[in-house]
């Protein structure tokens, strides 16, 4: 209940955004929601005036449909044929007194009779406001499908009936096809119908805006709960509930975290006579703990395939991005531009100790940080796949350990102009995803990756195994891949080699002796040496074509790519000499007994993108590739 609990918590500390609109990177608005509230896209607004009679309609876009409604425990959770109206705004066959007389198809009692007779009931209490008063006072006429067919948002057949479905012969009969059947899906009796009140000489705030009719539907509903029990999350005796919300990721997921409503399966049977002695959950708390895990979702977790991962604390870093989302925050883009051109690893690391310290200046030894995973297995139930409760120290403490030691030089991220960003540091979660599995791999193995790498950086654990082989894989096989991608799967492979071996750096360090580091520079050199030479020619280098072989029989490779080299430094003419030169230096530090067809390491990637790296340093700018460049400015 650990979890619950906290969620329950963050929505008691954020009381104050209890409503307020916020606005999502895609534009599309979501809320902390009010206890006893739920959101629905409505297709049809209909505004009432004061005295309760129509004034006018109008059809929604998807746009502007989304609706903040109120909710009872029944409303939230009905399915099926279930009768279960929502309290003020619902589909055309609850709040339309008329739906029956137009036709309209109902299973077994009249929907209409059980919404109006729940909003009289609102309307006529002490908490009522004016809005569902006069919202009442209009429907309780039975005229809604007669005003909105005069409004033209609805439409009759040849039989003066509702259509349900438009076919050829009906269309033809119309002369047109309606609006509303582009609008709703399926037949115009699934239209969901909001209701807001209009005033001429007074501005009126619409229901789902309005913060009085909010506290007016929640203190009504409060006192039609149950008798007290003991909550099992909070130790208090409040009102209880055995219906919990759904609609966590998104208005459209029907999954559950908590439901017992199989009474014929193994929920609780054998154990308990009823579910509340299994687990006693109240109202409130559902309510508030549900309401808060919405809003933390919509405002910053990730999702991958429907997988939730959610990191949530008192201003703290994701644990999911790359080192430049750590190091940059909010910077703008003059700012973040500003650092490109003297990024260094140093510099990396003082960027990352000054953002880790930025984070903890305001540090209170009580905080934590909550990490999550969510997904379902089916569309009915959702479960907890993963949570931590950690200090935020500890988790600052071991994030920062990640973005310092699982580091390489990246450069695939753009600013705002489109112009490539080099940084030091660690790569997102998702990414080295991709650099091990390639960008086109299901999301469920992204997700499944994901979810495994997360004890990685909280808990410090070894990076498994079959991760870093699949990024070597992919990393020694250039010529499947565009090169753009093979450049950032290249720099992602380095950087989880320099996390499990530590100690490299992107420096070329010519006083390292490993083997495979040694034939990784000569590749790298070979690389460098053919590219020149093809001026322009966009073709893959022997180094590249082979560079698969090369790390399974590095000797007998060698051989073959060497050979292949003579056309090349033969056309280079004098400047071969600076790649001869480099060859020999760094051929004659390998000791003859190591020159074999024994399989290299990841290590050979080091040495490969160190020795690349190097020439590019080097003051004779002409040396510097065209490949190179065009590859990191496709990125």
């Amino acid at each position: 209940m650990s979890w619950l609990l906290k969620l329950y918590e963050t929505y008691e500390d954020n009381l104050g955004m209890v409503g307020k609109k916020e606005v999502k990177r895609n534009g599309q608005e979501y809320t902390l929601l009010p206890v006893s509230h739920t959101t629905q896209t409505a297709h049809i607004e209909v505004m009432i005036t004061e005295d309760g009679n129509f004034h006018s309609a109008v059809l929604l876009d998807k746009s502007n449909g989304n609706t903040l409604i109120p909710s009872s425990e029944n409303s939230a959770s009905r399915a099926g044929s279930i009768i279960a109206p929502y309290p003020l705004h619902d589909k055309l066959s609850y709040v339309a007194g008329d739906f029956v007389a137009y036709g309209g198809k109902i299973k077994k009692e009249e929907p209409f009779s059980y919404y109006i007779a729940q909003l009289k009931e609102w309307a006529e209490s002490k908490y009522a406001t004016n809005t569902v008063k006069s919202i009442y006072q209009y429907l309780n006429k039975r005229c809604l499908i007669k005003d909105l067919v005069e409004e033209r948002i609805l439409w009759l057949d040849q039989n003066g009936q509702l259509i349900s479905k438009l076919d050829k012969a009906t269309e033809e009969y119309l002369g047109e096809k309606p609006p509303i059947f582009s609008t709703v899906t399926g037949g115009q009796e699934s239209a969901f119908i909001r209701f807001s009140v209009y005033s001429p000489s007074v501005v009126i705030t619409k229901p789902w805006d309005d913060i009085e009719l909010y506290n007016s539907f929640i203190s009504f509903y409060q006192d039609l709960l149950g008798k007290e029990e003991l909550c099992y999350v909070t130790g208090k005796m409040l009102p209880s509930t055995e219906k919990h919300a759904n609609k966590i990721r998104n208005a459209g997921d029907k999954a559950k975290l908590i439901s017992a409503n199989d009474s014929s399966g193994f929920t609780y049977k054998g154990r308990f006579l009823k579910p509340t002695e299994a687990v006693n959950i109240s109202y409130e708390v559902s309510q508030k703990a549900h309401n808060a895990l919405k809003w933390l979702i919509n405002k910053q977790a990730k999702i991958i395939d429907q997988r939730v991962f959610l990191v949530w604390g008192s201003e703290v870093p994701d644990l999911l991005e790359d080192t430049w989302a750590l190091i940059t925050g909010e910077n703008t883009q003059e700012e973040e531009e500003s650092k490109v051109g003297s990024y260094t690893f140093e510099h990396s690391a003082r960027e990352v100790s000054k953002a880790i310290s930025g984070y903890k200046s305001d540090l209170s030894l009580n905080e934590n940080v909550q990490i999550m995973v969510l997904d379902s297995a089916t569309t009915g139930r959702m479960a907890v796949l993963y949570y931590r409760s950690i200090n935020k120290s500890t988790y600052l403490d071991n994030l920062k350990e990640w973005h310092l030691t699982c580091t390489w030089q990246h450069r695939y991220r753009k600013n705002n102009n489109g112009e490539v960003i080099s940084f030091f540091g660690a790569s997102s979660l998702k990414d080295i995803a991709f650099a091990a599995y390639g960008s086109k791999v299901n999301e469920k193995v992204v997700k499944g990756m994901m979810e495994r790498m997360l004890p990685c950086i909280i808990d410090g654990r070894i990076i498994p195994e079959d991760v870093i082989r699949s990024a070597f894989y992919r990393a020694s096989n250039p010529v499947l891949m565009e090169p753009w991608e093979w450049e950032k799967t290249l720099s992602i492979c380095c950087s989880l080699f320099n996390k499990k071996e530590e100690g490299y750096s992107v420096a070329l360090d010519k006083t390292n002796t490993n083997r495979d580091y040694l034939f990784g520079r000569l590749l790298a050199i070979a690389d460098v040496l053919e590219r020149r030479a093809l001026e322009g020619d966009n073709r893959a280098t022997n180094a590249r074509r082979f560079m698969s072989s090369f790390a399974q029989h590095p000797e007998r490779t060698w051989l073959t790519i060497q050979k292949a080299l003579q056309p090349y430094q033969a056309r280079l003419g004098e400047k071969v000499w600076f790649y001869n030169k480099l060859i020999d230096e760094v051929g004659s530090m390998i000791n003859p007994e190591d020159f074999n067809n024994k399989p290299l390491s990841g290590k050979y990637l080091l040495g490969f993108y160190s020795q690349r790296h190097d020439i590019l340093q080097k003051k004779d700018k002409q040396l510097v590739t065209e490949e190179i460049l065009e590859a990191e400015g496709e990125i």
